[in-house]
């Protein structure tokens, strides 16, 4: 257990994490793990999803393998309800499902614009709608939802599609936070830059050019992430709701 998790114990919590099998996910999910908190893991990767929740249960956690297609509500509706009937309780959602694309507007057809908006939006507006009352019951919860710095400057490389999702994800984020925030619900949105994830993705020439926009000199990293989410995720961080947690390295330029 590294010293920050320590620092920021999540002893007793159950955290639902959604797009867990690899990247952003798998990384939160492990970090929260080693902070104490139980997971279900929720993808459409199985075989993904149970590799990870072997390490997870490897530090003593307790890991649940939920397969959910999140752009279908009646699987999350049965995801919920699976977490609810194992572990009693949700204390944490992280919304991290997503899909990206690097497009130009004339190539962005109507069903990969509703995929899209599908999966990163409606699917994390779901999930939150469906933990909000076990939440409110026990008048207790942090929603994080994994933006993107697109959401915010429209992005770099293209992709309207995928910048709008994100843009419309900060948004919810900031009508979700006052709405929950009488119950000790906190809903906070995490915008990261360009990590190095398989998502993520990029042509050397892409890469070259992210790089050199990037005051630091590299692209992020997974854990980097994650770790944001475990302070948004702590106690130490209940006095923090409505807000986009920038983790870019630098590049936002306002």
């Amino acid at each position: 257990m590294t010293m920050f998790s320590q620092l920021f114990s999540l002893e007793g919590r159950v955290a639902i994490v959604t797009g867990a099998s690899r990247g952003i996910g798998r990384a939160t999910c492990l970090v929260l793990g080693q902070a104490g908190a139980d997971i279900a893991l929720v993808s459409r990767d199985l075989a993904s999803m149970e590799e990870v929740a072997e390490e997870a249960q490897g530090m003593g956690r307790r890991a649940l393998v939920v397969p959910t297609d999140v752009t279908v509500g009646a699987e999350i509706e049965g995801m919920v309800a699976r977490v609810l009937e194992v572990f009693g309780k949700i204390d944490i959602l992280v919304n991290n499902a997503g899909i990206g694309g690097v497009l130009k507007a004339e190539e962005i057809t109507d069903e990969l614009w509703d995929t899209m908006l599908a999966t990163n939006l409606r699917g994390a507006f779901i999930c939150a709608r469906m933990v909000i009352p076990t939440m409110k019951e026990q008048r207790w919860g942090r929603i994080i939802n994994i933006a993107s710095i697109s959401g915010q400057t429209g992005g770099v490389l293209g992709g309207a599609h995928y910048a709008a999702s994100k843009g419309g994800m900060i948004t919810m984020t900031k009508t979700l936070a006052r709405d929950m925030a009488s119950f000790n619900i906190t809903v906070n949105a995490i915008a990261p830059g360009q990590i190095d994830t398989s998502m993520g993705r990029l042509t050397p020439e892409q890469r070259d050019k992210m790089v050199s926009m990037i005051p630091l000199g590299r692209l992020g990293r997974p854990e980097e992430i994650a770790y944001a989410v475990l302070f948004l995720a702590s106690e130490e961080a209940g006095y923090i709701t409505g807000a986009t947690l920038d983790v870019n390295g630098g590049i936002l330029k306002r």
